[in-house]
């Protein structure tokens, strides 16, 4: 008989390609969490695992089995939920998941606010890139995450919670050659042809900023970008402070980067471009009016 347990050791061992970081992870001793997937092995009358020195891998069959594991673990985990959470908003265990661009901004208004209106929410916090949040999101680790649409996943639906523009950041004397001193504020707007032949300042590879940004630069056929990487907006904006090149930075992230470097902003030439902001989740899960109740909080701080 096939057990829960052993299909969540194996699983384990399938994450971290290693029995030692699984029972870590699992809370168990190696030997007992190495009996568990012998046994398991030993029902199916398969070999899940090729050991070798530096880990494991999955054999063939293990991959497949692996596959029908995760479904079964995560159909367990939503019936958990709906039990745990019927008929109740936003309480016991909640984990989110949330990009590097939006986590400064987002979540320091947010979190004070969850916690005056849910005090019963137990919420824990992932922060990276979308490509592992989306991984772990499917595979169960997380129940929501909060990024930048669209998911291309089968298993994922989306609710769009806000529009967040993008704007040319640059040092604060910089002026281009089509500014004059008369125009007014409002006169004074970016086109792409200033980002031709500069340095564009962006995030670091595997950001979904990144991507954004040099999307649109390649929407208008600027082909000449020389681009550098950072690991965060704050650095970014302290390397355009200082005359390093100009960047594209997210609207929402104004408050904050914006006090914190001697920059000017300058909204671009419609049609400005953005990025659409929202809430990702599994489609089985049954916690969509947790979900719809998070989406609502987020897209009231991000209206004031």
């Amino acid at each position: 008989m096939i057990s829960l347990k052993q299909l969540r050791y194996f699983a384990a061992v399938a994450r971290f390609a290693h029995f030692g970081k699984a029972a870590e992870s699992c809370n168990v001793t190696q030997p007992a969490l190495s009996m568990q997937v012998r046994e398991l092995e030993s029902v199916l009358g398969l070999r899940l695992f090729e050991r070798r020195q530096q880990g494991v891998q999955l054999t063939d069959a293990g991959r497949e089995i692996l596959k029908r594991a995760r479904d079964i673990l995560t159909a367990v985990r939503d019936l958990d939920d709906f039990a745990h959470h019927y008929k109740q908003v936003l309480t016991g265990r909640l984990r989110l998941g949330v990009i590097p661009s939006l986590a400064p901004y987002v979540l320091p208004p947010l979190l004070p606010l969850l916690r005056g209106r849910y005090p019963d929410l137990d919420l824990r916090i992932r922060e990276t890139l979308t490509e592992t949040l989306v991984d772990e999101l499917v595979d169960g680790q997380l129940d929501v995450l909060l990024l930048a649409l669209p998911v291309e996943h089968p298993e994922i639906v989306s609710e769009a919670l806000f529009e967040d523009r993008f704007l040319l950041a640059a040092p604060r004397g910089w002026r281009s050659g089509a500014e004059t001193p008369e125009m007014s504020a409002h006169e004074k707007r970016a086109s792409d042809e200033q980002l031709e032949g500069g340095r564009l300042l962006l995030l670091e590879e595997g950001h979904c900023l990144r991507d954004q940004a040099l999307a649109f630069c390649q929407l208008r056929q600027i082909d000449t970008l020389e681009t550098f990487g950072a690991s965060s907006l704050s650095t970014i904006v302290q390397m355009v402070s200082n005359g390093m090149g100009l960047t594209l930075l997210p609207e929402i992230s104004l408050g904050v980067e914006a006090k914190h470097g001697d920059i000017k902003v300058i909204p671009f030439e419609a049609p400005e471009p953005s990025r659409t902001v929202g809430l990702a989740w599994r489609a089985s899960s049954p916690r969509r009016s947790d979900f719809e109740a998070l989406g609502a909080m987020v897209s009231e701080i991000t209206a004031q």
